[in-house]
């Protein structure tokens, strides 16, 4: 039990990463709460959870509302008693060439990945301040941290940024234990990804099956995307790690898609 009665918020944890993510920390004790935009489906989430016998509990989530942010954060710590982990991994993901990308559409992109992650990290902080026990930051990157692709300008730049918001954290947290890091998936076959193979293919005028092939995977060392479990047992190593000696990293995890 690596996170036995820890209180751990994920972030867009209704599917996806965030569900497999919001699992395996139930699986290891910890108190697991499902924030997400749509709450029908974070509750769902839970109810999973509390049926194989784990402990967790929904909360409505838009994470560019700072206001829905704060509240969040406030029910949580008067359901749990504080805030141990947050994994900041709610996304999505818009492709156009440049020359064609709505400003709105930009705007959109970055708010949700790093207006996001700016305030569930700042109404967490205080709290795994006060409670002396330090605390996990995660933040849910991608190999577009570290590379780029075409069409995706406002994803690459929002990934990369969180790098640079990890590490200010990790500096500012140090003295109270508070630990950041960043994970970095390759390709994984979530609602995101697949809604992205049909997309990139109009874009680029090739198959779907191209898209996978010599878009996606092509960088590989084995024409293998990275899956759920890879990317949830990182969280589980981010979150469970209890010393400075591991902040202000990013770890990739792509089947030898970026080697660093």
């Amino acid at each position: 039990m690596k996170l036995k009665n820890k209180v751990c918020i994920v972030t867009g944890a209704a599917s996806g990463l965030g569900r497999g993510i919001a699992h395996t920390f139930a699986r290891e004790g910890g108190k697991v709460v499902i924030a997400d935009l749509k709450l029908a489906a974070a509750q769902a989430t839970a109810d999973e959870i509390i049926k194989a016998g784990g402990t967790a509990m929904a909360v409505g989530m838009d994470v560019t509302s700072e206001e829905q942010v704060n509240a969040g954060v406030a029910a949580v710590v008067a359901a749990y008693g504080g805030v141990d982990v947050l994994v900041s991994n709610a996304g999505i993901q818009i492709v156009h060439p440049i020359e064609e990308f709505p400003f709105s559409e930009w705007k959109k992109m970055l708010a949700i990945h790093l207006d996001g992650a700016f305030l569930t990290t700042k109404a967490c902080v205080p709290h795994m301040q006060k409670s002396g026990k330090g605390g996990a930051i995660i933040y849910m990157g991608s190999v577009h941290s570290k590379e780029a692709s075409k069409l995706k300008t406002a994803y690459v730049t929002a990934k990369h940024g969180l790098i640079g918001l990890c590490k200010t954290i990790a500096k500012e947290g140090g003295e109270y234990g508070i630990r950041a890091n960043v994970i970095c998936p390759g390709y994984v076959r979530t609602p995101l990804v697949d809604k992205q193979i049909p997309e990139q293919a109009a874009e680029l005028g090739i198959s779907e099956d191209d898209v996978i092939k010599k878009v996606m995977l092509k960088d590989t060392v084995d024409g293998e995307f990275t899956t759920i479990e890879d990317v949830a047992e990182v969280a589980l190593l981010f979150a469970g790690f209890e010393t400075n000696a591991l902040t202000g990293q990013s770890l990739v995890v792509s089947h030898g898609w970026f080697m660093q």
